[in-house]
C-alpha cells in the first residue's frame, strides 16, 4: 500500500539525515502532528510557542544542514515568520510544514477559524512564501513529485522551504512510485558547466600566482554547502592566509596556522588587520560577502572591488568579468587539483606583512571586584573547551564575542545579519539536539533571554545538557548602546534567573549566580566537573551600557540632513 501524503513527506525529509520536528500542535496540521508521533525516524520537540520553534530549528539546521518546523494555518505560520525570514536571510534549509484546512471547507466555502472570515482561504500562502525560496500545496497526485522539487530548490540555495497539506488531503495514500533519499551530506551542489568552469579555474589559479598579497574571506556559505573541509585543503595547497567577517566567524578553529583575525572594517581585530585586507592585491570571496552594517564596522571598510573575486555559490564575479553555473563546490575541488599538481605557493602565513590574531585577554581583577565585562570575558575564554559550540545571542554580547579570539577548536553561531533578539536561547536548542556530541555554550543578555527564555523548559524535557549563561544588567544593553540618551524603554523587569530551570521543570541542572569574580572563577570551575545541564546568571553593571558617540550612532542610522561641503 502506498503511503499517506504526510507520512511520504516525512519519510523523505528524514532521509535527509533530520532526527527532529519543532513546533506547536494546531487542529488543521493534526495528521502531519500524529505522523510525526508515530514516526520511527523523527522526534517532536514542543516548542513553547512557534517563534521559538523556528528559531530552535534554525538552530538545528545550522549544525544539522537542514530542519523541520510544523504549525497550523493562519495563526501558527504566522507567528513562525520571524524566525523563518532569519533563516532565509542566514541561508538555512529549514522546511516549514503547515496544516491547512480541509478542500471540502474551501469547496463549501464555510466561514472557519484562523481566518479573516472572508472565504479567501490562500490569504497567508504569500506571507509565509515570502520567507521561503520554495513552496508547494501537496496533494497525493503531486507530492512525490513536488517534493523532489522542493528539496532540490531549498538544498540548491540553502534556504527556507514551504509546504502546506490540506487535512483531508494528508492520509491519502499518494500515487506514483515513493522515491528513496540519501542524507544530505551525500547531496552534492549541481555541476557545473564545463567551460565556465575551466575559464574560472584558469582566471583564478592565475590571479592567485600574480599576486603579492592575497588573502581569502571565506563565508558561512561553506559551512551551509558541507565545504569547510574542502576550505581547509584550499589553504593548506595554496599556502595563503585568511580572515573572517563576524557572520564567518569560526568557520575554522582559530588556532589555524593561516588565520590573521576578524575583518569588520574600521573595528577589526586585531586593528592592523583592516590595513592588510584593504592593501591586499587580491582578495578571494569565498561564498559571497555579506556586506551589512554590522559585518563591515557600520561601512567603515574600503574594499576595491576591482581587486576582489567573488566565488559565490553558483556563480562567480572578478570585476566586469561574470561566469555562470559554476558551483562553488567544483571551484574548489578544481583549484585544489591545479594546485596539487603545479608548483605550490610559498606559504604567505608567516610573512611579516601579515598580521597575527589576537591572543588571549589577560585575566585581571581581584576577587571579591563585582563581575563586569571586563572580568567576564577572558574567563569565558578559557572556560571553554575544545569542540564547544558557542551561540551568542543578539546584543552587546555578540558585539565583544565576535572580536575574542576562540580557543582551539571551539564553532560559533550567531545571527549577525538578521539579528533578531532572542534568538539564541531556541537556537541554542536546535544545536544542542543537532549536535549531540558537542557541548553548547550559550551566551545571551537578560533582554534577549525574557524573549525565549520558555525553551529552558523544552531543554529539560528533551534532556540536552547545554551551558546557558546569562548576562544580567537589568536592560536591553544593546538598545542603550544606538539611544541618543538613555531611555526608560531599554528597562526590563527583574527576574530571579539562577531560579528558572527549576521552575520549568528542568532536573539535574547546576543552577547559580556570580556577582563577584570569585563567585565567576567557582561557578566556571564547577560547571566543568558538572556532567550535565548548567545556568548561570551573571551580574553586569547597568553603567556598562552607555550611549556610543554620536556621529555612531548617526553613521548607523544616518537619519540627520547631510551637511554641505565645499
Amino acid at each position: 500500500m502506498s503511503p499517506s501524503v504526510v507520512g511520504y513527506t516525512l519519510d523523505r525529509l528524514a532521509a535527509l539525515g533530520i532526527e527532529h520536528v519543532f513546533g506547536v500542535p494546531g487542529d488543521y496540521s493534526f495528521p502531519l502532528n500524529d505522523a510525526v508521533e508515530v514516526h520511527p525516524r523523527l522526534q517532536w520537540v514542543p516548542s513553547s510557542n512557534e517563534l521559538n520553534a523556528a528559531y530552535a530549528a534554525d538552530g538545528y539546521a545550522r549544525r544539522k544542514g537542514a530542519a523541520i518546523v510544523c504549525t497550523t494555518y493562519g495563526v501558527g505560520e504566522l507567528s513562525a515568520l520571524n524566525g523563518l525570514m532569519g533563516s532565509m536571510a542566514e541561508r538555512l534549509p529549514v522546511f516549514h510544514l503547515v496544516g491547512t484546512p480541509s478542500m471540502r471547507i474551501v469547496r463549501q466555502g464555510l466561514i472557519c477559524h484562523h481566518t479573516l472570515g472572508d472565504r479567501i482561504y490562500d490569504r497567508f500562502e504569500a506571507m509565509s512564501s515570502a520567507a521561503s525560496c520554495v513552496s508547494a500545496r501537496l496533494t497525493p497526485e503531486n507530492a512525490v513529485i513536488e517534493l523532489e522539487r522542493v528539496i532540490d530548490k531549498a538544498l540548491e540555495e540553502s534556504r527556507p522551504a514551504y509546504l502546506t497539506v490540506p487535512m483531508d488531503l494528508a492520509l491519502m495514500p499518494i500515487t506514483g512510485d515513493p522515491i528513496e533519499g540519501s542524507p544530505i551530506g551525500a547531496i552534492s551542489q549541481h555541476a557545473s558547466v564545463v567551460t565556465e568552469l575551466d575559464a574560472v579555474l584558469e582566471l583564478v589559479e592565475s590571479r592567485i600566482r600574480a599576486a603579492t598579497q592575497p588573502v581569502v574571506l571565506p563565508t558561512v556559505t561553506l559551512r551551509r554547502f558541507g565545504l569547510v573541509d574542502a576550505f581547509a585543503q584550499f589553504l593548506e595547497v595554496t599556502g595563503l592566509s585568511y580572515a573572517t567577517t563576524p557572520m564567518d566567524k569560526g568557520l575554522l578553529s582559530e588556532d589555524h596556522a593561516a588565520f590573521l583575525g576578524m575583518y569588520n572594517g574600521g573595528r577589526s581585530t586585531p586593528p592592523a588587520l583592516q590595513g592588510v585586507i584593504e592593501a591586499s592585491d587580491l582578495l578571494i570571496d569565498l561564498g559571497g560577502l555579506v556586506m551589512d552594517d554590522l559585518n563591515t564596522g557600520l561601512w567603515s571598510g574600503r574594499l576595491d572591488l576591482s581587486r576582489v573575486v567573488a566565488l559565490h555559490a553558483d556563480w562567480v564575479q572578478a570585476g566586469d568579468q561574470v561566469f555562470t553555473s559554476v558551483s562553488l563546490s567544483d571551484v574548489l575541488a578544481g583549484l585544489i587539483t591545479r594546485f596539487q599538481a603545479g608548483l605550490k605557493q610559498p606559504s604567505r602565513c608567516g610573512d611579516q606583512r601579515f598580521v597575527q590574531p589576537e591572543p588571549f585577554l589577560p585575566v585581571s581583577g581581584q576577587a571579591q571586584e563585582p563581575t563586569s565585562s571586563s572580568g567576564f570575558y577572558p574567563r569565558l575564554q578559557r572556560f571553554l573547551r575544545p569542540t564547544d559550540v558557542l551561540v551568542s545571542d543578539t546584543g552587546t554580547c555578540l558585539l565583544k564575542l565576535n572580536a575574542l579570539r576562540l580557543p582551539a577548536g571551539v564553532a560559533m553561531e550567531s545571527q549577525t545579519l538578521w539579528s533578531s533578539i532572542g534568538w539564541g536561547t531556541p537556537a541554542a536548542l536546535g544545536c544542542a539536539l543537532a549536535d549531540q556530541d558537542c557541548r553548547v555554550v550559550l551566551v545571551t543578555g537578560d533582554g534577549g533571554h525574557q524573549l525565549t527564555a520558555q525553551e529552558i523548559g523544552v531543554m529539560g524535557f528533551t534532556g540536552v545538557s547545554p551551558v546557558v549563561i546569562v548576562l544580567n544588567n537589568g536592560l536591553y544593553g544593546v538598545e542603550a548602546l544606538i539611544s541618543e540618551t538613555g531611555h526608560a524603554y531599554n528597562n526590563i523587569p527583574i527576574w530571579r534567573y539562577a531560579d528558572i530551570p527549576t521552575t520549568l521543570g528542568c532536573q539535574g541542572w547546576w543552577c547559580g549566580k556570580a556577582a563577584t569574580l570569585a563567585e565567576l572563577d567557582q561557578a566556571f570551575a564547577e560547571i566543568n566537573d558538572h556532567s550535565g545541564a548548567a545556568y548561570l546568571e551573571v551580574l553586569i553593571p547597568p553603567e556598562e551600557s552607555q550611549p556610543l558617540a554620536e556621529d555612531v550612532i548617526e553613521m548607523m542610522h544616518q537619519t540627520q540632513t547631510p551637511k554641505m561641503t565645499k
